[in-house]
């Protein structure tokens, strides 16, 4: 790695800090720059405004989720344990990726078209995946899906509103919690 590419990483992590400590709108450049111990110039020689640090750390942050997300699916057989991991493993990290799980949820950031973009592009690849993971039960005869496009949409719609209950209520969304919900999104309400 060379001195370039340290001073970008160095920028990135004291910004991925401060953003995850103060938030967007009370980070300032300053700051950054006062952290890293580097000029106010160095900065701009990277990045054209604290937007664009901003942009990157996100683009980070939701490039890890999806890595760990691929990771936990790729280690399960059933399309059930895929699903299971697919939900559990997303609502792990992303309490701990602040500043992405900001983005999605902070209506200030609204209009940045960075972070529009950014929500947007996670919803997609998550209905990708959910979708993808149902394919896979209907063809295995485990699950009886009549609109694939309008259940994944509905599960990631759901998981959506199960985010915001996260992030206000801590310590509700067990992993005990997320079974029972599992169970209910598998099986169903009714009785058998």
């Amino acid at each position: 790695m060379d001195l370039q590419t340290n001073k970008k990483e160095l920028i990135l992590r004291v910004s991925r800090d401060l953003f995850a400590r103060f938030g967007l709108k009370k980070t300032t450049v300053e700051e950054i720059a006062r952290f890293a111990r580097i000029g106010k110039g160095t900065i701009y020689h990277y990045f054209e405004s604290k937007e664009r640090i901003f942009a990157e750390v996100i683009e980070e942050e939701r490039e890890f989720l999806k890595k760990k997300v691929w990771e936990a699916i790729n280690r399960e057989d059933s399309p059930q344990g895929k699903l299971k991991a697919f939900l559990l493993t997303k609502l792990k990290y992303l309490v701990r990726l602040s500043n992405y799980y900001g983005a999605l949820r902070d209506k200030y950031l609204e209009r940045y078209s960075v972070i529009e973009k950014a929500r947007r592009e996670s919803f997609e690849e998550e209905l990708k995946i959910v979708k993808s993971i149902l394919e896979e039960g209907v063809r295995k005869a485990i699950f009886s899906v009549e609109n694939l496009p309008l259940t994944a949409l509905a599960i990631v719609s759901s998981l959506r509103g199960l985010e915001y209950s996260l992030a206000l209520e801590e310590g509700i969304w067990t992993e005990d919690n997320l079974e029972a919900l599992l169970r209910v999104l598998l099986r169903g309400l009714e009785r058998r």
